[in-house]
């Protein structure tokens, strides 16, 4: 009879592994490690920096040398999957093994730190640190992109009040305010209410912050001039003859990029084994494009040989966006693609309850399997070599992992085992050098899933039906009608950003496993000209998270001493 796995009697949680780390001055890091100036770094505290913009841009007059290497996983349990703690192990592997290696990642939010996700610096030994002060506040990037968010509303609302010159339809405004945090009681509201001194009462409502069109804007711009022209096209809303209006035509841009300013310099801070890790921009992957910043990935891929770069939640959500929104707009070509998998999680896709998860069961992961197939077979589609890395937990058992490398070689793919959370960079240098072997081979054949030229319902369907299983979409009338609506305003050219649970490669949440044969039902499309893509809204998914019912941060405590515990 197959029994519980008792825990380690030296577990430590990723806030006590954390605190112990012996970091390196930032300073060193950027020179010693990256060939960075010091004149170049500009330190926010000893253990974390932003690189100055003129510096950049020097550097991107350069061609890209290293090998770009993306980090994704399966589709996301409860029971998780490491992702990010797998691109940093991976990156210290790298290093470890000799190759000049940086590491891109994503700024944590707010939202799921205090949520149910947690924190967003990696766990274990494979950390990006200070890991609490990357989770909680970092440099004020996302407080910047918040407060340019937010001067945008308050300038259309002020717009309102003294005449409408522009002739704003208050039915029409689009624009939403933002704030990062999930706050379900934000996501419609009201607003100018009590009289006529505090403007014209309307419908209005929250997004949080990460995925707000700033954020995607922020994340795509390779310079100030390009900030700023993205920020001017961002449509606000229509007048009554359906013609835009856009920030510019506000006189909101200028001051938004002003604000943006010091944000859009890319974060340096270290791992804990003080190898160079750039953290910049934070979009979520489930409602917003899922990737850090172009001017973050652009700058490394100078300065290293290899870099590695993460996409959020599975690849039908993050590594999709990657290739056609990231890469279709940048030039970016990835080199290799490593998509992470835990026993834990394929049980939960075979159908094991997560309060089962400690009993080995090796039929479950057989039938979870199904869920990874997919995503490699969907990563090939794109031209992907691809390689599976078992982040491994102290519960898994052998035959649960032989299940997965089985399964794996089957389709032609390396698996290996992983350890890097227990042991750094140690535990990924099986990985490092498969990465290696497989980047440098050459085998990518990078391409995108659909053309510019395809209609955007016919993009919306190509992704539901070849990447998701689905037989075919179902659009509201009002999603059609908005369809037709950017194709005639000219921006059918435009690729598609799908915002759906990320639980399942459906849109109900507890569709597990490799699901086919439904269709994806289309609520809502809206129109980021300054960003540059339509996002597509599927299902019942939010663009303005809620609290669990115990959220993550009940158990946040700062001591007497000013230390903080509870962040994971």
């Amino acid at each position: 009879m197959n029994e519980r796995v008792s825990p380690p009697a030296s577990f430590q949680s990723d806030w006590e592994i954390a605190r112990a780390a012996s970091l390196e001055d930032i300073t060193k890091i950027a020179t010693t490690r990256l060939g960075i100036p010091l004149e170049a770094v500009e330190p926010y505290g000893r253990t974390k920096a932003k690189i100055g913009m003129d510096f950049i841009q020097s550097v991107l007059a350069r061609p890209a040398t290293a090998k770009l290497v993306l980090v994704t996983a399966i589709s996301p349990t409860p029971a998780g999957e490491g992702k990010t703690t797998t691109s940093v192990g991976l990156g210290d592997g790298l290093n470890r093994i000799g190759k000049k290696t940086a590491i891109c990642l994503r700024e944590p939010s707010l939202g799921p730190c205090f949520g149910i996700k947690g924190g967003a610096a990696g766990g274990g030994r494979s950390q990006v640190v200070p890991m609490d002060e990357i989770n909680l506040h970092f440099t004020g990037d996302l407080h910047a992109i918040t407060t340019a968010n937010n001067l945008l509303a308050a300038m259309i609302d002020n717009h309102l009040y003294w005449g409408n010159s522009l002739g704003l339809d208050l039915r029409r405004i689009t624009w939403r305010r933002a704030l990062d945090m999930n706050d379900r009681a934000l996501r419609q509201t009201v607003c100018s209410l009590g009289g006529t001194a505090n403007g014209y009462p309307r419908e209005d409502g929250f997004d949080i912050t990460v995925a707000s069109e700033v954020m995607a804007i922020f994340c795509l711009a390779l310079s100030f001039a390009d900030l700023q022209n993205r920020l001017s096209d961002i449509i606000v809303g229509w007048t009554r003859d359906r013609a835009p209006v856009r920030a510019c035509d506000l006189k909101a841009s200028g001051a938004m990029a002003a604000l943006l300013r010091d944000a859009l310099k890319p974060n340096l801070v270290q791992t804990m084994e003080n190898n160079p890790a750039f953290v910049h921009g934070g979009p979520f992957a489930n409602i917003a494009h899922g990737c850090n910043s172009v001017l973050a990935t652009s700058l490394a891929l100078r300065l290293a040989d290899y870099v590695v770069t993460e996409a959020g939640f599975g690849a039908d959500l993050g590594a999709e966006k990657f290739f056609d929104i990231k890469c279709r707009k940048t030039g970016l070509r990835p080199d290799a693609a490593v998509i992470v998998a835990t026993v834990r999680a394929l049980k939960m896709h075979g159908g094991v309850a997560k309060s089962a998860l400690g009993i080995p069961d090796s039929e479950a992961v057989k039938k979870g399997f199904a869920n990874l197939r997919r995503h490699l077979e969907n990563l090939a589609r794109f031209g992907m070599p691809s390689l599976v890395a078992i982040n491994r937990f102290w519960t898994d058992s052998e035959g649960e992992i032989e299940a997965i490398k089985r399964g794996c070689e089957e389709l032609g793919v390396r698996a290996i085992l992983c350890e890097h959370w227990a042991k750094g960079g140690e535990g990924a240098e099986e990985l490092a050098h498969a990465v290696v072997s497989l980047a440098e081979r050459g085998a990518a054949n990078f391409r995108f899933l659909y053309p510019d030229e395809l209609p955007l319902a016919q993009k919306i369907e190509t992704i539901a039906t070849q990447l998701y299983g689905a037989r075919g979409i179902e659009l509201t009338k009002a999603a059609a009608s908005r369809i037709k609506e950017f194709e005639e305003m000219g921006f059918g050219h435009l690729p598609v950003c799908m915002a759906k649970t990320q639980y399942s490669f459906s849109t109900d949440p507890e569709l597990r496993g490799a699901p086919s044969g439904f269709t994806l039902p289309v609520r809502e499309v809206r129109l980021c000209a300054g960003a540059g893509f339509v996002v597509v809204i599927c299902g019942e998914i939010m663009t303005m998270p809620g609290l669990p019912r115990a959220p993550s941060a009940e158990g946040v405590s700062l001591s007497p001493d000013g230390q903080i515990s509870g962040l994971s």
